[in-house]
């Protein structure tokens, strides 16, 4: 088919036209050395008020020069499109240190608005893109159907591209490419799309989408096999979809992970994101509806490496507010997520991340790109393995059918070591309501794949109301390195 090639092309020297977001204190505080392993490192990139009235969506990636892009919308108001929003990059190329001041990679009059970016790198050609929807009149619900792309009524897929790392940038149309005539509003979800590393469909570029058919909402991977020159859409699944990430699987599965409450919602390919399995929801992945990410932690090494399988996701794991955001780590493709821990605990809304090396051992440190304090700033963090803090051991509760009240009663729990080198003794306990009691108990030293039952007498007390209690299990190993599993206890009269 064919596409609309070069809309517009912003030069380096406009490109620095718009004021610099961040504070000259906060730049100047950023002029460090490499942060220190076990550290969580942040600093304002955007700041509403400067520069632009608000900013929100922050998309995240390393380019293969080692440059970090930082995009998001700079908006007039807080609102969604339709609205003259633009598209805004920062760049750092000290690896997050510092950040070049703010340049525009799409912004044009009104009513035109662009917004919603999703950074993707090709690794093979290190051509870097950047999908985004384009309004004139309508928005994801009001959008027609139909894929003509001059019509104001239609939500347009539009994306920029950079061949010098994200100093210059050309805009291409291809809704007529990727969305079938019978769709409404489609939009491409914010962060990070991904290239494939491994397999039949190695080099495949994949971003994903959010489309409405129907009424409903799906969502649909877009994917280009010859580096960007053409684009097709495959089977949506749903309905339930909303904002999404895809991640490669070390048996070459292809796992999305969709914006869901009360939980995520998973779906995994074996075609390289044509076709999905339905919606499953993941248990594990509490969520308010709110766009989170997933990556590989190492995308590059062989199936076999230890790390093949090691898994990151960031969202504001709570169920009815943009709160507490948190990162986990799975070390099993995503069938458990073991490990987890805090970056705020306060407001927070999307989050992006992405891999800064190897994710090899030494080489592990992640970025982090979300919105903070109430979308009054885009802050970038960094942390590393050393300070998540975890152990790959899924832990699991199988409580009795019932613990009567005023009596002990014993709940078993697994530790299963999925390290790839023997764990030392440790110790498994249980947060519990105040009143309640139980001991800690020791969990034995284990060999990589052997686990541990562990049996632990629980006291509740007699005047506990009958119902479900929440709990958590921590196993700890090493003095510090912690995994987790979560379950309920059911209370009975005695």
């Amino acid at each position: 088919m064919q596409r609309r090639v070069t809309l517009a092309t912003i030069t380096a020297g406009a490109a620095l036209a718009l004021l610099a977001a961040g504070t000259p204190a906060a730049h100047t505080a950023a002029r460090q050395a490499a942060p220190a392993p076990g550290t969580l490192t942040s600093q304002n990139i955007a700041t509403a008020g400067t520069g632009s009235p608000h900013y929100r969506i922050p998309a995240l990636t390393r380019t293969t020069k080692g440059t970090l892009l930082a995009a998001y919308d700079a908006r007039p108001t807080l609102a969604d499109l339709p609205g003259n929003l633009g598209v805004v990059l920062r760049r750092s190329t000290d690896g997050g240190a510092t950040w070049q001041a703010q340049q525009v990679i799409r912004k044009e009059a009104a009513p035109k608005g662009f917004g919603d970016p999703s950074l993707l790198v090709d690794r093979e050609t290190g051509r870097v893109f950047v999908f985004y929807a384009a309004s004139v009149n309508q928005g994801f619900f009001g959008s027609a159907t139909g894929n003509d792309e001059s019509d104001p009524n239609v939500l347009q897929a539009d994306y920029s591209y950079s061949d010098d790392d994200g100093l210059t940038w050309k805009h291409e149309r291809i809704t007529a490419e990727i969305k079938n005539p019978a769709w409404a509003g489609m939009f491409a979800a914010s962060g990070e799309g991904i290239q494939l590393r491994h397999g039949a469909h190695k080099g495949r570029l994949i971003q994903q989408y959010a489309i409405r058919s129907n009424g409903a909402n799906y969502a649909v991977s877009a994917y280009s096999d010859d580096h960007g020159t053409t684009w097709r859409t495959g089977t949506p699944v749903g309905p339930g979809g909303d904002e999404n990430k895809t991640v490669e699987l070390s048996d070459g599965r292809v796992m999305l992970n969709n914006r869901s409450a009360p939980y995520r919602t998973v779906a995994h390919s074996t075609d390289g994101g044509v076709t999905y399995t339905p919606f499953q929801q993941d248990r594990e992945l509490p969520d308010p509806a709110n766009n989170g990410a997933i990556m590989r932690f190492a995308p590059d090494v062989a199936a076999t490496h230890p790390r093949a399988q090691w898994l990151m996701f960031s969202n504001t794991a709570t169920t009815n507010s943009r709160s507490n955001l948190t990162v986990r780590l799975s070390c099993d493709n995503g069938q458990n997520w073991p490990v987890r821990k805090t970056a705020e605990a306060g407001s927070a809304a999307y989050s992006t991340i992405t891999p800064l090396g190897s994710g090899t051992m030494g080489d592990d440190r992640v970025g982090m790109l979300w919105e903070r304090a109430n979308y009054q700033h885009i802050t970038y963090s960094s942390f590393d393995l050393q300070w998540l803090g975890g152990v790959c051991a899924p832990v699991t509760i199988t409580p009795p059918a019932s613990l009567p009240a005023g009596r002990t009663t014993e709940v078993t729990v697994r530790v299963v070591s999925q390290n790839d080198k023997d764990l030392p003794s440790g110790s498994v306990s249980l947060a519990l309501p105040s009143g309640w009691s139980a001991p800690a108990v020791t969990v034995p030293a284990l060999k990589p794949g052997q686990g541990a039952n562990m049996r632990i007498p629980v006291t509740v007390p007699a005047n506990a109301t009958a119902g479900a209690v929440p709990t958590t299990a921590t196993y700890l190993v090493r003095g510090s390195q912690r995994s987790y599993g979560d379950h309920s206890l059911t209370v009975t009269a005695p």
